[in-house]
Order: C-alpha cells, then sequence, then structure tokens
C-alpha cells in the first residue's frame, strides 16, 4: 500500500512528548492516557473533525536495555493495515524486524489473518524481510501439528525448501540408512509407521568455505519405550523445532548469498512405540563407530544428531553449526527465553552471543565440562548416552554430541526450546525461532557477502 494511505505510527522515547509538537487538543488526549513514552505504551489518537483513528502513538522506553524488538508489541495489536513508522530511535532495521515478526499469526486454513503491515516507505531492506521469513518458516513448522508433519510429510516440505532454494537435495529413507550407515537414525525411527529418513541438502559454490548445518528433526516424541508422561509429551509436537530453526538460519544464509558452500542435514524420525522399538540396555554401534548404550529411550534426538554430525564432519567444514530441543535441563538452566550454546570457539560464541543481543534472539554460553564425560562410561559400549547422574544434563548432552565433530574446524551446539510459553515483543505463543539471528549474523562477520 502506499504511504498515503497508510496510518502513522510515531515511536516516541520516554521524557520526548513534548518534542513532537503536538497540538492542545492532542496533548491533553495524551495526559487524560497518562501516555508518556514508556516502553510499549500504545495511544490510539482521534482525528478532531471525525473522532476516526488517524494515527498512533508507541512508547519507546528508554534508551538503556530496550528490547530491539519492542515494536512488535505494537503490531501485535493494531488493527489490520498498512502503518507508516516514524520517530524511531536506533536501528531502524531492528525496529522493523520487530514491527514485522511481532504481526505474525499461525492460521492452518481459513481467511488471511487480521495482521498489521508496513506501507511500503517503511518495508526495510531484503536482508531484514529474508530474516522475517525465516523466523516465519520455522514458527509455522513448529506449530504444525504432529498428524499433519510427519516424517513422510515433513521430508516432502524439506524437498520443496530445496527445490525453492535451488538446492541439491538426497533422501536417504527407511533401510537405505542402514546400508548407507547411519544405524542410530534408524534404530530410533524404526518403531514408527512412517519411515526414518536423512535430508542431505547443498547450496553454493563448492570452492567457498564449508558451513554445516545439523538440526534435530524428530516430529514427535513419545519418550520411546521409556514413555513421556501425558504432560510432557503434549508439546511435543515442537521437537522437531532444531530442525525448523536451521532451515530458517539456511534461508537467511542463501538469501543474502553470503559465500560459503552450505550443506544442511536434517535426520527426520518419530520417536513411536511398536514392537520394532530400540529399548534400553540396547548397544548401537554409530556412523562414526563409536558403540553406545541406550541409558533411556526418551534421550533420541542426541543419537539422530551424533549420526548428522559425523558425516557432516567428515567434509572437515570451517564451521559445524547444530540446533536441538534437547534437554529439559537447559530449559532448567537458562529458561524458554534463552538458547543454551555450547562451543570450544571464543570467536564463535562472542560473535553468537553479541549478535543475539542486538537482534532480540539471545544465547547463553554454557560450559563444555569435559569432568562431566566420566558419568557416561558403560560396561558394554564404549559410552553410554546418557550420565548416571542427572545433574548437568545440557553439558552431557553436548558432550556426547561432541565426539561426533570430529573434523569440523569449529563447532557449536545450541539447545533451544523453539517454544513461547508467553508472548513477549516480536514473539506470539507458539512455535518460535532461536538461534536464526545470531548464528546468521555471526556467519556474515566471517563470511561477508561479496559486493
Amino acid at each position: 500500500m502506499s504511504s498515503e494511505a497508510a496510518k502513522v505510527l510515531t515511536c516516541v522515547e520516554e521524557g520526548a512528548l513534548e518534542a513532537l509538537g503536538l497540538d492542545e487538543v492532542t496533548s491533553s488526549w495524551c495526559a487524560a492516557n497518562e501516555f508518556s513514552g514508556k516502553a510499549g505504551q500504545l495511544l490510539a489518537l482521534p482525528e478532531p473533525a471525525t473522532g476516526k483513528i488517524g494515527s498512533y502513538l508507541f512508547g519507546l522506553g528508554q534508551s538503556d536495555g530496550r528490547n530491539p524488538l519492542l515494536l512488535g508489541q505494537a503490531s501485535a495489536t493494531l488493527p489490520k493495515g498498512d502503518y507508516r513508522l516514524e520517530g524511531l530511535a536506533g536501528d531502524s532495521g531492528q525496529q522493523c524486524l520487530g514491527f514485522l515478526l511481532g504481526a505474525y499469526r499461525f492460521q492452518l486454513a481459513g481467511p488471511e489473518s487480521d495482521t498489521a503491515t508496513l506501507c511500503d516507505e517503511s518495508m526495510p531492506s531484503s536482508e531484514i524481510l529474508s530474516l522475517r521469513d525465516a523466523a516465519f518458516l520455522a514458527r509455522d513448522l513448529i506449530n504444525l501439528p504432529a498428524n499433519l508433519l510427519g516424517p513422510d510429510a515433513y521430508a516432502a516440505r524439506v524437498l520443496e525448501y530445496a527445490e525453492g532454494h535451488k538446492m541439491q537435495a538426497r533422501e536417504i529413507c527407511g533401510d537405505d540408512l542402514l546400508d548407507e550407515n547411519f544405524p542410530m537414525i534408524h534404530a530410533v525411527g524404526r518403531a514408527s509407521a512412517q519411515a526414518p529418513r536423512l535430508m542431505d541438502l547443498s547450496w553454493g559454490n563448492p570452492g567457498d568455505p564449508k558451513v554445516t548445518l545439523v538440526g534435530k528433526g524428530v516430529t514427535f516424541d513419545t519418550g520411546g519405550l521409556d514413555l513421556k508422561p501425558a504432560s510432557a509429551m503434549a508439546l511435543m509436537k515442537k521437537d522437531m523445532g532444531g530442525s525448523a530453526n536451521i532451515l530458517g538460519l539456511a534461508h537467511a544464509i542463501m538469501a543474502n548469498r553470503l559465500p560459503v558452500r552450505l550443506r544442511v542435514l536434517v535426520p527426520i524420525v518419530e520417536n513411536a512405540v511398536s514392537g520394532s522399538a530400540f529399548r534400553p540396555g540396547d548397544v548401537l554401534t554409530s556412523r562414526k563407530g563409536i558403540t553406545v548404550e541406550i541409558g533411556n529411550t526418551d534421550a533420541e534426538g542426541r543419537l539422530i544428531l551424533a549420526d548428522a554430525l559425523a558425516l557432516g564432519a567428515e567434509e572437515r567444514p570451517q564451521v559445524m553449526i547444530d540446533m536441538a530441543t534437547l534437554t529439559g535441563a537447559a530449559r532448567i538452566a537458562v529458561g524458554f527465553e534463552l538458547a543454551a550454546l555450547f562451543t570450544a570457539s571464543d570467536a564463535l560464541a562472542d560473535a553468537m552471543a553479541v549478535h543475539g543481543n542486538l537482534w532480540g534472539d539471545p544465547v547463553w554460553r554454557m560450559p563444555l565440562w569435559q569432568n562431566y564425560a566420566a558419568g557416561m562410561k558403560s560396561k558394554v559400549a564404549d559410552i553410554n548416552h546418557i550420565a548416571s547422574s542427572s545433574y548437568g544434563g545440557a553439558i552431557v548432552a553436548a558432550l556426547f554430541l561432541e565426539k561426533f565433530t570430529e573434523g569440523a574446524a569449529e563447532w557449536a551446539h545450541l539447545d533451544i526450546s523453539g517454544w513461547a510459553l508467553e508472548a513477549r515483543p516480536g514473539r506470539t505463543v507458539g512455535g518460535t525461532e532461536a538461534g536464526i539471528r545470531a548464528a546468521y549474523f555471526a556467519l556474515k562477520d566471517r563470511f561477508p557477502p561479496k559486493s
């Protein structure tokens, strides 16, 4: 829509209302509604002649500690229509992204949702739009119920995604996983009526630096034979959230043409219960040749990631990043708003932390504390995939994964929730992105686009 037909949303820092030069009637209206520019305040301004809403004021609060996605709080409540943003303070790209992200609505079917949008004049750069699309891709996939996104349907969507991005794609499915040496992916997914598979996508110039992304794609997690209680199973449609976010990150990388040879690995399984389910006490031989004793079938994500990480590491990528809704321990440690970050690379950790804070995508670095690896000792295999103690569970999971990353120059693991329990600026309740912007800008620093 043209800017002439759009409603104006004027952003006001706290204490700066007088600088707008408002007329007496509007100033009195602001005073009557106690609008002072505090963070998150939204005030509709009626037109004096008609009483119809002609524009809005939105409070930015103080500059210190401001949420970069704060404008998402406005778009979440504004009525449907196009808006022109005025009075932006700070990074306009971040604020526009916040506005766009806050307008997200998930719908399975029905009419187009009533959302606020930006007019042409306020539309941000293509890079910002790609980050919006990356987040919406992750949210849409996570929000889909498991009966509509089982392994078959998810694989079909990944192939469609690959075609749309002009990626080379390969699907290794069912017993072919055994023939091609992905035994742990096969073992975890074989109990489902829908076959397990590994999606292997690539893009970019083969001569460019190699960046490999790996995402956990468990479309539903019953816990296997170590069955989850109903309360813990209720949100398990989100257990493919790591792969959804990896696909979002890959979209941002490709849309902005970072000069990398990108590889995306997504093991897709349903952790179901049947006569062919893998069992506690089983010993699996991984792709890397490490034998793994199964301590609990509800710790399945690290098993499928291990085979995929081993494959990725064989190419010796410069950077390898995995994302997974992996442990409840990470949620206990950092909650649902932070992604737990594990890496031995100080440079990668620092870059992701800085950019995550700048772009409303915070990560918190956790230690790869090697002493805890002793808890994974096994009497019948090289390693147990869980520890004998319940303490430090997120660290133990990361240490397990680390054993399969040899060959990657730098590796980072993000243990994410993939779910927003409550609405906050730029995020609605439900499936959500985590780590996309932190990782994208860290990679962009390392591999800047060619002019």
